[in-house]
């Protein structure tokens, strides 16, 4: 499945989306449309796309109040938006700007100069994207050093004395069970102390030029008891004859295994299939992971990678971090794509040097 940039194209004269949308479709862009105000808000919710093609003179409300209202919502003030309108004017154009959109262009519009000013639009997007993931990578490491230096010395103590407290008590005494429950939490925390340590460390890294399915397969060996369990019926399609990558094999295995064991545990009814594949992708390798399982809404899909987010009932969640961040240290990239209920693709994409 490729990850496709999404336009939504808002404007009520239905040739001009017509115009757009084949447009667009035949440059490999995914599209959705809308033919007011109202309805373009209703869609940026359902559909969240990269960016807005966004007309002024609409029905309902104008494109001016559409997007003074995106620009306002921490959620979507950054989406690109292109505003269009018949007006040429410079105040029009002005007053569009000063609300927050990112472009202006008059119409009728020369359809090359719109594609390129998306294509800018979409890079700027993206260029900012990757900068909020930097901050938040380091972020987590200035964290890391702060969990580990003020919790794990108190951790170790408190665990300690209740574990000498609890060998002490008779097994009739009813607070047996009290301190139990205490030491299994404190373990809970002392795993979660030594993730955040773990993660920490993989900075340091032996690399040497890799088989991306070598290390697929290695990967999938650890989870063939548990495929077998939960009935997982599983598709490999691996790509022969790619170009090796410089890699460490330890970590970029623990990196799939994180996101396969994610993928085992999201399909818990229904059809269960797991699919694998490798291919070349332009001038990247690309490794895709999907499963058939309960998905991932989209107002919860931007924070998946971040530190202690998780869809389990209890514990840390640390498996996307750790595999966000070893494919970052190896230069490489990771997407998700997710439906409710019908199943999640990750795409993680590595650049391959040319000989």
């Amino acid at each position: 499945m490729e990850m496709r940039p999404k336009i939504l194209i808002v404007d009520d004269a239905v040739d001009t989306v017509d115009l757009l949308t084949k447009r667009f479709r035949a440059e490999g862009y995914d599209t959705a449309e809308a033919f007011n105000g109202e309805e373009a808000l209703r869609k940026v919710a359902e559909y969240g796309p990269d960016l807005l093609v966004l007309d002024v003179m609409m029905p309902v409300m104008d494109g001016y109040e559409v997007c003074r209202r995106l620009k306002a919502d921490e959620k979507t003030k950054y989406i690109p938006i292109l505003m269009l309108t018949a007006k040429g004017e410079v105040e029009h154009k002005v007053k569009g700007l000063d609300i927050g959109a990112d472009d202006y262009m008059a119409k009728p519009f020369d359809y090359k100069e719109l594609s390129a000013r998306v294509r800018s639009l979409l890079s700027i997007r993206a260029t900012h994207e990757k900068k909020v993931v930097e901050e938040k990578t380091g972020a987590l490491e200035q964290m890391m050093e702060q969990v580990a230096h003020e919790i794990r010395n108190p951790l170790t103590s408190i665990g300690g004395f209740a574990r000498k407290v609890f060998s002490k008590l008779p097994d009739d005494d009813p607070n047996k069970r009290y301190m139990q429950m205490i030491i299994d939490d404190v373990a809970v925390l002392e795993s979660m102390i030594k993730q955040l340590i773990e993660l920490k460390s993989m900075s340091i890294s032996m690399k040497a030029p890799s088989n991306i399915n070598d290390i697929i397969k290695d990967s999938l060996k650890v989870f063939e008891q548990d495929l077998v369990q939960k009935a997982v019926k599983i598709d490999i399609a691996l790509q022969e004859d790619l170009p090796a990558i410089v890699a460490d094999k330890k970590l970029l295995k623990r990196a799939f295994c994180n996101l396969i064991k994610n993928a085992v545990e999201a399909m818990e009814a229904g059809t269960k299939k797991l699919k694998i594949l490798s291919r070349m992708n332009g001038n990247s390798l690309a490794v895709e992971i999907t499963d058939t399982g309960k998905g991932i809404s989209q107002d919860k899909i931007k924070n998946i990678f971040d530190p202690m987010v998780t869809s389990k009932v209890y514990g840390p969640g640390l498996g996307l971090t750790f595999a966000l961040k070893i494919i970052q240290d190896h230069k490489g990239s990771i997407s998700v794509e997710s439906e409710p209920q019908k199943g999640t693709t990750f795409t993680i994409k590595f650049p391959v040097e040319k000989a």
